[in-house]
């Protein structure tokens, strides 16, 4: 079964940097989108950022010029590295991943991974 296992999160201040890491286990897997998803407290689960067939970018206008999604050089892993951050970025981050499991469609969800910005 893959799993989505995320890491990186923390507690920074605000206009400080972190850099979240997911990676989608299991080799049968193929995603052709990964992302990153937040949900802040009684707010719904919003788009952080997507990368789709390893080049395509998209990014929520709230985060355009200070985060940015790259694909890692092992299989199946993301990275979202996050600079300039500020309060309201504050949430539970969680990567998705979407793809073929063998030859059927399939979509995963992380657990998520803290994120805290505050002096």
């Amino acid at each position: 079964q893959v799993q989505v296992v995320e890491s990186g999160g923390g507690l920074v201040q605000p206009g400080g940097s972190l850099r979240l890491s997911c990676a989608a286990t299991d080799n049968h897997f193929s995603p052709y989108v990964m992302g990153w998803y937040r949900q802040a407290p009684e707010k719904e689960r919003e788009l952080v950022a997507t990368l789709t067939d390893r080049t395509k970018t998209n990014y929520a206008d709230s985060v355009k010029g200070r985060f940015t999604i790259s694909r890692g050089s092992a299989k199946n892993t993301v990275y979202l590295q996050m600079n300039d951050l500020k309060p309201e970025d504050t949430a539970v981050y969680y990567c998705n991943a979407q793809g073929l499991y063998y030859s059927d469609y399939a979509n995963y969800w992380g657990q998520g991974t803290q994120v805290t910005v505050s002096s």
